[in-house]
């Protein structure tokens, strides 16, 4: 292992704040950056936060997705206080990976059972059971709360103005309230990454992806599972309260995500038993940052020595493990072999 190292973790989403949580277990001199005043307050407060390991992803990458369930109840051991609501995912008239092992076919009389409230039924849907979701601000909070425990410093209301690079290294970031030194920098900035790199001649390819999430307030739990089908997507984030989830179109008065929004309220409201008591409490707008071939950007820079990248959709499902083994990279300073097929580097010609 290495001598303690000085590292600057630039932005507190859930994964900057996971990787601070990991790094600051691994007695490093830890630093996280964030230009809001508080964290998680940009794309990861617009999270589904579906704990999904069953989406598309690479044929090399498929043990990574398969080991993030195991990775958070790992993690419920360490952090009692997690609160994951391994509730299962619910789907039908919707794609999804039918080849993992956790997941189940259900016959109607069986989704009847699981989903009492629902209107309408289908003939069957499939069950992803090991499946489930968090609040991502209460997550990414306790994480930061138990790296300040483990000596990281956190600095609020503070904005990187430029990446310092000294010979073939970097040596700190300038910032709204002055340099800080470090001997590796974590871009951990979502949208905002390919921002800070381009001064330095990188061009990372990530594109702000945009989302919407509908926050409803409701008298009683009305859906017990997670549930996507081909209306709505949607699941309760406390029992007050309904979060759903879509797709951004445009900025159009008919398409815009205020008519999206309400659309899907309405949606919602008309396919649930207690639906007409739902009260619309706000529709949000999340720029996810996204890789332009959808697929993670993870480690170190080839060419810029402790330049150290971690972007990923969905951030949610992969960034406890993916934290946990970059921290690994940057302590032990191995090639972690799982992260091979998302370096930087597949995008060179």
């Amino acid at each position: 292992m290495q001598d303690k190292q000085k590292i600057v973790v630039v932005g507190a989403g859930i994964v900057g704040a996971a990787m601070t949580y990991h790094l600051s277990k691994r007695n490093q001199e830890v630093t996280l950056i964030e230009r809001n005043p508080t964290a998680a307050c940009e794309v990861t407060d617009k999270s589904f936060a579906w704990i999904n390991p069953s989406g598309r992803v690479f044929k090399n990458s498929l043990p990574l997705y398969d080991a993030t369930l195991a990775e958070y109840h790992t993690l419920e051991k360490e952090l009692p206080d997690l609160n994951v609501n391994w509730h299962g995912a619910l789907t039908w008239g919707v794609p999804i990976n039918t080849e993992e092992s956790h997941i189940q076919k259900l016959n109607r009389q069986q989704i009847i059972e699981l989903e009492p409230n629902l209107k309408e039924y289908p003939q069957e849907a499939m069950f992803a059971n090991k499946e489930g979701a968090l609040d991502p601000v209460y997550t990414t909070n306790l994480f930061i709360k138990k790296a300040e425990e483990n000596g990281a410093n956190v600095r609020y209301d503070t904005k990187v103005t430029q990446l310092i690079k000294d010979g073939s290294g970097v040596v700190g970031v300038h910032t709204s309230n002055g340099f800080i030194k470090s001997d590796v920098i974590v871009l951990a900035a979502g949208t905002a990454l390919p921002g800070l790199c381009r001064p330095l001649g990188i061009d990372v390819p990530v594109a702000p992806s945009p989302s919407i999430i509908i926050r409803m307030k409701s008298n009683k739990k009305l859906i017990h599972t997670l549930i996507s089908n081909q209306q709505f997507e949607a699941r309760h984030l406390t029992n007050e309260t309904l979060i759903a989830a879509e797709d951004y179109i445009d900025e159009s008065e008919e398409n815009g995500p205020e008519a999206i929004g309400k659309r899907a309220f309405e949606i919602i409201r008309h396919n649930l038993k207690g639906g007409e008591n739902l009260r619309l409490e706000h529709i949000k707008v999340g720029m996810r940052p996204m890789p332009h071939d959808g697929y993670p950007i993870v480690g170190f820079h080839d060419q810029i020595k402790g330049l150290y990248l971690a972007v990923m959709h969905s951030a949610i499902t992969l960034a406890p493990l993916v934290s946990r083994l970059a921290a690994n990279e940057i302590v032990e300073n191995v090639r972690i072999q799982e992260f091979e097929s998302w370096r930087l580097s597949r995008f060179s010609f």
